[in-house]
């Protein structure tokens, strides 16, 4: 039974008046963040004040870079050079650091975003294109990996710090991968089902599929998505069942 784990979401992606999710409720339960940095989400005033709400309270920061897609959220896949999408990577965890530099905190980690990490967890050269130019900016960060996919073995095969994740949110197919947001059961909602979810998968050491398929991995983190309805509630729920369940949470450190 892992013992002590990082609860993670992805905030910041509020954009000028329009208002998604309740990130200062969620800043209450969670220990690292991952904020939208301008792309799929997100602006200028919002990056600014997620990190400081998250440094104030001591909380992991992370840039969360996605694609160049603010209509659809960052959901929708797009045919990008692998290029460009390193050259994206480093534009969009810059801007973040500056941000963070500007109010005395660091960025510590990157997770992709939506559409492009999902083709990052199954094209290992996507992954290994956005992860290089991330180390290229910033050679000590902690590359967060979609366990038991592509992004786990390019993480690995570039030998940088990493974090292994899982969803507590998410339902996955046997291969490991997201069931696609368009299936029905994709996105789970109710807090107590989600929390007990999230203590068995610990137990296991593994995610489990919606077949009931077992995929063993680390499991150094897990996210829950801001943009979800129920998302304080639930995070609340997962530290009561973690705290019940003997596991402590705390930022991740990452591995080599």
């Amino acid at each position: 039974m892992i013992r002590t784990v990082d609860l993670n979401a992805d905030m910041g992606e509020s954009f000028g008046p329009w208002k998604m999710g309740n990130d200062l409720a969620l800043l209450e339960s969670v220990t690292s963040v991952n904020i939208a940095c301008g792309f799929h989400a997100g602006d200028p005033d919002v990056m600014a004040r997620t990190i400081a709400a998250a440094h104030g309270r001591g909380i992991g920061i992370g840039a969360h870079p996605g694609f160049p897609d603010l209509q659809g959220f960052g959901r929708r896949q797009m045919s990008i050079p692998l290029e460009s999408l390193g050259n994206m990577v480093r534009y969009q965890l810059g801007a973040l650091q500056a941000m963070a530099r500007a109010c005395g905190a660091e960025v510590r980690h990157l997770k992709l975003h939506g559409a492009l990490a999902n083709r990052a967890a199954r094209e290992r050269n996507v992954a290994l294109a956005c992860y290089d130019a991330a180390l290229s900016v910033a050679p000590d960060i902690i590359v967060v990996a979609m366990a038991a996919t592509e992004q786990q073995a390019a993480a690995k095969e570039l030998g940088c710090k990493s974090a292994c994740e899982i969803f507590a949110d998410r339902a996955y197919n046997p291969d490991g991968s997201l069931v696609s947001r368009g299936e029905s059961g994709a996105v789970l909602h109710d807090a107590d089902e989600i929390a007990q979810r999230v203590v068995r998968m610990l137990k296991a050491g593994a995610v489990f599929a919606a077949d009931g398929t077992r995929v063993a991995t680390p499991i150094d983190t897990i996210c829950l998505h801001g943009d979800t309805a129920s998302a304080d509630a639930s995070a609340q729920r997962i530290r009561e069942a973690l705290l019940s369940a003997g596991v402590n949470t705390a930022p991740f450190s990452g591995r080599a």
